[in-house]
């Protein structure tokens, strides 16, 4: 959740609610974001110097908080942004969480090495099941219907993302060829 605080926070200052509202259409209906996740997780970030509270009017009785992003907060991003952590390359929400922000990393060979690491962890074998040994159960192995389709749609997106992976990375590589100084 701290990416995409910073992320949002970095586009434009808001108040509580209207970013509970992009993170949760960012995360969707798989990953909800609750007030007490998202407030405890802003004030953390407050002591951390990381972003600014600062009150305005409302448009009823009670004054509204807005948040924003202190220099050390981008800064906070950037690195983030630079180096996931391992959980945000594995897992898919956490890693579309690191693209939807990429943009604002500033050099084309930082993103590409981003994008790469995604890749390299696709391109390990994996599946949701097991067969006695512990080996990866693949689709066709599969006797259930509803895991075996399971498979085939993982597979599918996988490959999916691969493919746009691989080619956002040679373009990526190909712009940082390109750029002065190169």
């Amino acid at each position: 959740m701290t990416l995409a605080v910073l992320g949002f926070l970095h586009q434009q200052p808001l108040h509580g609610y209207q970013l509970k509202s992009k993170i949760q259409r960012l995360t969707g209906h798989v990953r909800p974001v609750s007030d007490g996740a998202l407030y405890p997780a802003l004030t953390r970030l407050e002591k951390a110097g990381l972003l600014l509270r600062r009150t305005e009017p409302g448009t009823g009785p009670a004054p509204r908080q807005v948040l924003e992003l202190t220099d050390a907060g981008r800064a906070e991003l950037l690195r983030r942004l630079a180096e996931p952590a391992d959980a945000e390359i594995s897992d898919q929400m956490r890693f579309f969480a690191v693209a939807a922000f990429l943009d604002l990393l500033p050099d084309p060979a930082a993103q590409a090495a981003v994008l790469r690491r995604r890749l390299h962890f696709l391109e390990t074998p994996s599946s949701f099941f097991h067969d006695a040994d512990g080996a990866p159960v693949t689709a066709e192995a599969e006797p259930s219907p509803f895991r075996r389709g399971m498979l085939l749609v993982a597979r599918a997106s996988s490959a999916a993302e691969r493919d746009w992976l691989a080619a956002t990375v040679d373009a990526l590589e190909a712009d940082s060829d390109r750029s002065p100084g190169r």
